[in-house]
């Protein structure tokens, strides 16, 4: 059986760095390149579908993506139209400009936050911009897990976990999970 190497190891809940704004970046760079291939290693390694740079330990405005197709593409959204066909994909300094009205809540999970699923309401439908790693800029409305994802991961850029999302009583019910997961955490020096 083949090993994944990873040179970013995901950090998990309590790691400093999950909390910080990550920095724009200026240029794509090889460096951004390559930081971008090892996080896709690292989101496979532990079957996700969407990192973020400070989930890896830097904070950077960098995500990868890897979205399947649903099992209906009957009602795709224009960017799971176009950008599905391109997974996995490195998206550069992403930003929401735009959200609809309609809301939809759906259980998430994190990377960073192993075993702990809970609840969360975001709105149906985003607008997401950002670069590609070939300097092209992007710009589609995403719905479904694509557009749940986007706003997960651009969440992480600006120091938000999903469990701040979550409703006070829903919070309540795993709040005793995050305690364990920062204390182990803590030992392993927040590394998976």
């Amino acid at each position: 059986m083949l090993k994944i190497r990873i040179k970013h190891p995901v950090r998990t809940f309590g790691a400093p760095v999950l909390r910080e704004r990550a920095q724009a970046i200026p240029a794509i760079t090889a460096e951004i390149r390559e930081l971008a291939a090892d996080m896709v290693r690292a989101m496979h390694l532990y079957d996700g579908v969407g990192i973020a740079a400070p989930q890896v330990g830097v904070s950077k405005r960098l995500v990868v993506f890897d979205v399947p197709f649903p099992e209906e593409r009957g009602d795709l959204s224009p960017g799971e139209a176009a950008l599905l066909p391109l997974m996995p994909l490195a998206v550069v300094n992403p930003e929401i400009i735009a959200s609809s009205s309609a809301l939809s809540e759906h259980d998430e999970g994190c990377l960073s936050v192993p075993g702990i699923f809970a609840p969360v309401v975001r709105p149906e439908r985003v607008v997401l911009r950002a670069m590609l790693l070939d300097g092209s800029v992007i710009e589609y409305e995403c719905g479904g897990l694509l557009g749940r994802c986007v706003q997960h991961e651009l969440d992480h850029l600006d120091g938000t976990l999903f469990t701040d999302r979550v409703a006070p009583a829903e919070r309540q019910n795993i709040e005793g999970q995050l305690d364990q997961l920062e204390a182990s955490g803590k030992k392993r020096g927040f590394r998976r």
